[in-house]
C-alpha cells in the first residue's frame, strides 16, 4: 500500500472526526485527559475515535512530568481489569466448564482496559511513535514508582506484537543513505561514540566495513536498532585498531572474519522488545551470501557490569573474590592511569581476566541468567563466550565499566541452536576451554545476593 496515501487518508478521517467532536461538545472548556480516554474506550465511531486518539496523544505530549505521572497512575487505578466481572465469569465457568463462550468471556474481561485504550490510541496518525515515546516516559517513573510495572507490562505486551520480526525491514546503511538517517546513526550510537561525519564514513563507507539496521513501517525514517561490522583477517582483541584512522583497509574478499563490534538500540520506549537476535542472524546470512570467504562470525563486546560487580564483591572482605586481590592490586586499580603503568598493569593482568571469566560464566541473577546484560543477550542467542581480551578498550567508558576488558562471543552456526537450548533449559553459559580455564582460577563460592 502507498504509505503516503494511507497517511493522507488517516489525516482526513482525523479532521472529519475532530469536526464532529467540536460540534458535539461546543468546546466549552477543556475536557480532562482521563475523561477523553474513557470517551475513546466507549465510543464507536471510527472518525471520532481517530480524532479522540489524536487529541489524547496531543494533550499528553504537552503535560509536565508531574501530570504525566498522574496520568500513568490513572491508567493503573482506573483502567485495569474489572475484578468483579472476572470473579463472576470465573465462577460461571467453574459451574459450566464445557461452555467455551464463558472461557472466551473470561479471557476478554481479564484483559486490563488500558490495553484496549493503547490499541485505540494507536489509531491516530503517528500513534505508534507517540506511544513509544509515552512508554519512554513511563520507564523513567518505574524506579520511583514500581507499582506502575503492570502498566508497563501492558505496553510491552502490545509492542511485542506490533514490533515482531514479521514487520521489521533490514537495510544496509552506507554513504549513499539519506543524511537524516546518517545523522541519527551518529546520535544513537551507544557503544563507541561516532566523532562526526569523517568517523562515520570510516565505519560505513569503506570496503571492509558494514552497518545494518532494522526499520518499522510505523516509524518512518527512524531506526530501531543497528549493528556495525568490521571485516577482518582474524578475531580482534581490542577496539582501538578497528576504529583508528591509521588502520590499513582491506578488500571485503580478503576477510575471513566478520566482527560485530557495536550494537545500538535506538528507541528507549522499546526496551525489552528483542530485535538484536534477529538482526545478527539476518546479517550473518546476508554476509554469507555476499562473501563466501567469511568463515568466522564473532563480536567484540564490552562487559558493562564487570567493574560494578567487582566493586560490590570487594566490599565482602571475607569473600573469595576479595581474596583474589591483595592491597597492592586494589591500590593499583584505584589509580585512573594504571594501564599506562607497566608494573601495575602486569600485576592486574594476573587476576582481572580470571575474575571477568568467573563473572561472565558463574554470576547469575534470580532467573539463573548471567548478570552482565551483554552476556545475557549473546549467550541467549546461542553464541559461545570465546575469549577475554586484556586492555581491549582503553577509553574512559571502557575503563569505568570493565577495567578495559572486552570479550569475544563466537556465533558458530553449527552450535547456535544447541547452545541456545542448553541456556534456555539450564542457564548454561557456553564457553571456550580458554575461558573455562580462566574462570577455574577463581574458587567457586556462594554468590553475592542475586540482583534482578
Amino acid at each position: 500500500m502507498n504509505t503516503s496515501f494511507f497517511g493522507e487518508l488517516l489525516t482526513s478521517i482525523t479532521e472529519q472526526g475532530r469536526a464532529l467532536l467540536d460540534a458535539g461538545r461546543g468546546r466549552n472548556g477543556e475536557v480532562p485527559l482521563v475523561d477523553l480516554c474513557e470517551a475513546l474506550l466507549t465510543g464507536r465511531g471510527e472518525a471520532s475515535g481517530v480524532a479522540l486518539a489524536g487529541e489524547v496523544l496531543s494533550i499528553y505530549q504537552q503535560l509536565d512530568g508531574e501530570r504525566k505521572l498522574s496520568f500513568f497512575l490513572s491508567l493503573r487505578d482506573q483502567f485495569g481489569a474489572d475484578l468483579d466481572k472476572v470473579r463472576e465469569t470465573a465462577a460461571a465457568l467453574n459451574d459450566a466448564p464445557e461452555d467455551m463462550s464463558l472461557l472466551r468471556r473470561l479471557h476478554s474481561v481479564s484483559e486490563p482496559r488500558r490495553q484496549e485504550l493503547i490499541r485505540r490510541l494507536n489509531l491516530a496518525p503517528g500513534g505508534t511513535k507517540a506511544l513509544v515515546a509515552m512508554r519512554s516516559d513511563l520507564l523513567d517513573f518505574l524506579r520511583e514508582q514500581p507499582d506502575l510495572r503492570d502498566v508497563d507490562r501492558d505496553f510491552e505486551h502490545l509492542f511485542s506484537s506490533w514490533f515482531n520480526r514479521g514487520f521489521l525491514v533490514m537495510r544496509r546503511i552506507d554513504w549513499s543513505t539519506p543524511a537524516n538517517i546518517l545523522e541519527k546513526i551518529i546520535a544513537y550510537e551507544a557503544v563507541h561514540q561516532i566523532d562526526g561525519w569523517e568517523d562515520l564514513r570510516r565505519r560505513i563507507g569503506l570496503a571492509d566495513r558494514r552497518l545494518y539496521a532494522f526499520f518499522h513501517p510505523a516509524l518512518v525514517d527512524d531506526l530501531l536498532i543497528f549493528v556495525e561490522v568490521a571485516l577482518t583477517r582474524e578475531i580482534p582483541g581490542a577496539i582501538g585498531p578497528i576504529l583508528t584512522e591509521q588502520r590499513a583497509e582491506i578488500t571485503a574478499e580478503e576477510a575471513n572474519t566478520a566482527v560485530f563490534y557495536s550494537i545500538s538500540n535506538c528507541q528507549k520506549g522499546l526496551r525489552g522488545i528483542s530485535f538484536g537476535n534477529f538482526l545478527i542472524k539476518q546479517v550473518v546470512e546476508e554476509l554469507r551470501r555476499e562473501l563466501p570467504s567469511l568463515k568466522t562470525f564473532v563480536t567484540l563486546s564490552p562487559v558493562p557490569g564487570f567493574a560494578r560487580w567487582l566493586s560490590r564483591a570487594l566490599k565482602d572482605e571475607d569473600g573469595q573474590i576479595a581474596a583474589q586481590l591483595d592491597e597492592d592490586k586494589i591500590s593499583a586499580l584505584s589509580e585512573p592511569d594504571w594501564p599506562q603503568d607497566a608494573e601495575a598493569a602486569k600485576k592486574l593482568e594476573t587476576v582481572l581476566p580470571h575474575l571477568c571469566a568467573h563473572y561472565l560464566t558463574r554470576e547469575k541473577d534470580r532467573n539463573n541468567r548471567p548478570l552482565d546484560p551483554v552476556a545475557r543477550f549473546h549467550i541467549g542467542n546461542g553464541a559461545r563466550l570465546e575469549r577475554v581480551n586484556w586492555l581491549g578498550d582503553l577509553s574512559p567508558n571502557g575503563l569505568a565499566q570493565a577495567h578495559g576488558l572486552m570479550v569475544n562471543y563466537l556465533y558458530d552456526l553449527k552450535y547456535i541452536e544447541r547452545n541456545h537450548e542448553s541456556y534456555a533449559a539450564n542457564g548454561t553459559v557456553a564457553a571456550s576451554s580458554a575461558v573455562t580455564r580462566l574462570a577455574k582460577a577463581v574458587p567457586e563460592a556462594k554468590q553475592l545476593t542475586p540482583v534482578s
